[in-house]
Parts: structure tokens; sequence; C-alpha cells
């Protein structure tokens, strides 16, 4: 308890919210790295995993290779990277120890959906005379945008809270507060360091998610495609029952087996 209300004190203190070494100076230390390493994630991992799952060859090769980077630590990255010649470079061990821990989950999110999309409606559309990149762009990418921001999501949440790690290898973000708060022995600005890390990846989920929905391709026609609410009915009278009619024989073997289904329950009656 004695953690929490130190931590509580900390983040309602002003004097540690301004400054360079302050909270808002850290947080957009942060947001800028996580962004950052997120674009590129995209970058890579997306045109690779939508252009193999549109030809259907190759993906899991390709998955199976981003996965060896959820094998090896991130920590055990960025220090190999820090002591390489690269760490002379700013910001770059991080960013590329964040980028492969990231794409991952993209590719592997982007590939599945593509290749797990209707294809019935993807055959019915190359039927129609469409070419390659307007399937892909039109139908594919469409149906498979539910996994695609899945694996956004995961990624870009998965980031925010491994970005912490920056501060190891000298860099900003949050995680100095965390640091800081070990170097002097105060826990209660570790602690406070780890909630303000946590608040922020709950934000940019549900921030993603908000755009998730906003952004949906398939939105109304999800809309549309339902049904009445329950306890509601129908139209009803005898324009209704001539459109139910003329539905059940235009809709392909569907109508064709109620209508024998139908020839058979008369018959039944018939006999009895």
């Amino acid at each position: 308890m004695d953690a929490i209300t130190g931590a509580w004190q900390w983040l309602t203190t002003a004097a540690n919210w301004a400054g360079e070494k302050g909270v808002w100076h850290r947080l957009g230390e942060h947001l800028h790295l996580s962004g950052l390493c997120l674009l590129i994630s995209c970058l890579i991992a997306l045109p690779v995993a939508l252009w193999l799952g549109h030809l259907g060859k190759g993906g899991a090769l390709a998955v199976n290779l981003s996965n060896v980077g959820r094998a090896v630590p991130t920590f055990a990255v960025l220090v190999l990277l820090t002591l390489s010649p690269l760490g002379t470079h700013g910001d770059w061990p991080t960013i590329i120890a964040l980028v492969l821990f990231a794409v991952p989950p993209l590719l592997t999110n982007a590939y599945l959906g593509m290749r797990e999309a209707d294809r019935d409606v993807i055959e019915a559309a190359r039927g129609m005379g469409m070419s390659g990149p307007q399937l892909l762009l039109r139908v594919e990418i469409p149906l498979a945008y539910p996994l695609i921001m899945t694996g956004l999501r995961s990624a870009a949440v998965q980031v925010v809270a491994t970005a912490t790690l920056a501060a190891l290898a000298g860099g900003g973000g949050l995680g100095r507060i965390i640091t800081a708060g070990f170097g002097n022995y105060d826990t209660a600005q570790v602690v406070a360091g780890a909630v303000l890390v946590a608040v922020l990846a709950l934000v940019v989920e549900g921030a993603l998610v908000l755009v998730d929905r906003g952004c949906d391709p398939m939105r109304g026609r999800r809309r549309g495609a339902k049904g009445p609410r329950s306890g509601e009915e129908g139209p009803t009278g005898p324009g209704a029952r001539r459109g139910d009619a003329a539905g059940a024989g235009a809709d392909g073997d569907g109508g064709i087996d109620r209508q024998a289904g139908g020839g058979e329950v008369v018959a039944a009656r018939k006999s009895a």
C-alpha cells in the first residue's frame, strides 16, 4: 500500500510532469518512438502478407521466418545491437529490435485474413472480370480487414509496452522514469512509471478499436445484412408473400431445395 500511495503522490505532483525529465516530455518521446517502429513494421509486413495471401504461395514460409523473431527475447536483441557498431547511431538499435518484435503479428494476421477470405466471393469477383489488383483492393482486403486490424492492435500494444526498454540503451520514453526510480531506490516512482505505461497501452488499444469501427469497409453491409430483431415481424400481406416466393425461386439451389421439400409435405398430406 505504501508503494501505491507513494505512486499516487508522485503522479499528482506537478513538478514531475514539467521539464525535459517530466512525464509530458517522456510521453512524447515514447509515442514518437512507438509510432515510428509501428509504421516501419507495417510498411514491411503488410505489403508482403497481402501479396503472398493474394498469390497463395510462400506465405507459410514467410510466417515461419517472421516467427523466428518471437523466439529471441527483445531485450537480448536490443543488448546485442547496442553492443554492435550500430549502437553509436542513436535509437536505431531500439527501433530495429521493436520492428523485429512487431512484424510477426502483423504478417501472420494479415496473411491468415487473406487466406481465410470467402473463396466463393473471390471466385465470383474473378468471374465478373476483375483484374488481380482490383480483386486484391476491392474484395480480398475488405474481407481480410478484421484480422488485419487485430494484428495491428496486437502489434501496437506490444510495441508501446516494450518501448520502455529503450531507456536501457540510453533512449527516451516513459522507461526513463522507471530506470530513474530504480537508480534512486524510489519504489513509488517505479510504480508510477509502470502505471503510466499500462494506461498508455490501454488508451492506444481503445483508440485503435474506435479506428477499426470507423474505417471498417464492410460495416454498412454488415448492418444491412442483419435480419429483423427478436420480437419483430417481417413484412406481411400478399405482396410480401409474392416477394418471398420470388426470392425462394431466385436464390439458386436453396430455393430448389425448399420447393422440393414443400412438394414432399403436400404429397404426405394427400396420402394421409
